[in-house]
């Protein structure tokens, strides 16, 4: 289940006291959302993704539909999706019994969302299919034709489109779990959150964010380890499956200027459970102070990562350690359009001035989250 906190009301970005990346739940003031050139760029692209990803997948979602008034097909996908809980059409539509213009509109979507969520070749095939609920299992019987629907971006919907196997389309409830079997076209966001935060390291990387490299230390580093995580219920519809989430890390690197590290956290599919994790979120050799500040989010399927990547780039670039705090709001806010805070990745939480001796459990400034954290000494082999 998706943990979405993302209405534009709750939100504002701000720098910690190492010039760290922050948000807190506060109103956008209005002079930031027209933004700057850069925000104006970065918005463009990022209506381009959303409005390219959604198309490319209901064309799929319609395709597959019909797809699933053949038998031998349809048995296929049931198999499958009964098997896994995901299931990628790039695999189900090479075999035989897979339409021809199936196959194509998957090949074309593949394409069109890798070049939308600034992705290339690096990702692989994206898009998948899964029942929309457990519940729906017993109503997957070899008979029926399942509905397809696709798993709709925006989280406030009451309603979701979903097509049967003779073009027609179905509104149903997107907060009332239905009892007819429905499968659900959505991309593999975990993958996809991979290769879009390598992707991101790279470009910040060379724009001189995160490719200073640390001193060799003396027989190793410390780290602060995550222990435990919890975050807190969000009741989703269910439509949206598991979540998909990643932590910015920042502060200022070893050469003074800003530096932003990306943490995949895929292991955290759903909300109101505790994980255990045992994983390295800030490696401190990496930063010059003893002070970092840590922001968690929720990928969603129509995040541009080429243009989150400008973004923080277009903001922090010209920040230098001045040796005390500095107040960056305004330049964050003017460089990240506020639409993204709307349709895409949804601010989860934000955890301020966290040292390298942090210890036990810490609560997210928002309270939507808890980490349970140590120091961990990193030694060398």
């Amino acid at each position: 289940m998706h943990l979405t906190v993302r209405t534009r009301a709750a939100l504002t970005l701000a720098l910690g006291a190492t010039c760290a990346l922050t948000f807190q739940a506060l109103a956008l003031p209005a002079a930031h959302a027209a933004g700057g050139t850069a925000a104006t760029g970065a918005a463009t692209a990022q209506g381009a993704a959303t409005s390219q990803v959604g198309a490319a997948e209901d064309t799929v979602a319609r395709q597959l539909a019909a797809a699933l008034a053949g038998p031998d097909f349809r048995a296929q996908v049931r198999s499958a999706a009964l098997a896994s809980r995901q299931v990628g059409l790039a695999s189900l539509t090479a075999g035989k019994s897979a339409p021809a213009a199936l196959t194509g509109a998957v090949t074309a979507a593949e394409s069109r969302i890798a070049r939308a969520k600034g992705l290339g070749t690096a990702a692989g095939p994206l898009l998948q299919v899964r029942l929309g609920a457990d519940s729906m299992k017993a109503a997957l019987t070899a008979g029926t034709v399942p509905l397809v629907a696709v798993a709709t971006g925006d989280d406030k919907a009451a309603t979701v489109t979903a097509y049967d196997s003779a073009g027609r389309a179905h509104t149903l409830s997107a907060t009332r779990t239905p009892k007819q079997a429905v499968y659900v076209v959505d991309l593999d966001e975990d993958k996809a959150t991979a290769a879009g935060l390598a992707q991101v390291d790279k470009a910040l990387g060379k724009s001189g964010l995160s490719s200073a490299a640390a001193p060799a230390a003396t027989g190793g580093f410390w780290t602060t380890k995550v222990d435990s995580v919890y975050l807190n219920d969000d009741e989703e519809p269910w439509i949206l499956g598991d979540a998909e989430i990643y932590s910015i890390v920042t502060g200022f690197g070893q050469d003074g200027k800003v530096r932003v590290d990306t943490v995949d956290m895929p292991y955290l599919d759903d909300d109101h459970t505790t994980y255990y994790p045992n994983q390295i979120l800030v490696n401190w050799s990496n930063y010059k102070y003893n002070l970092a500040d840590v922001v968690m989010m929720e990928a969603d399927s129509d995040t541009n990562y080429a243009a989150l990547a400008k973004a923080l780039a277009d903001a922090l670039l010209t920040i230098t350690d001045q040796g005390t705090y500095i107040p960056l709001v305004d330049a964050i806010l003017d460089a990240i359009p506020s639409n993204w805070w709307t349709n895409d990745d949804d601010y989860v939480d934000s955890w301020y001035t966290l040292g390298v001796n942090s210890a036990g459990t810490l609560n997210g400034a928002r309270g939507n989250g808890r980490l349970t954290v140590e120091p961990y000494w990193v030694a060398e082999l």
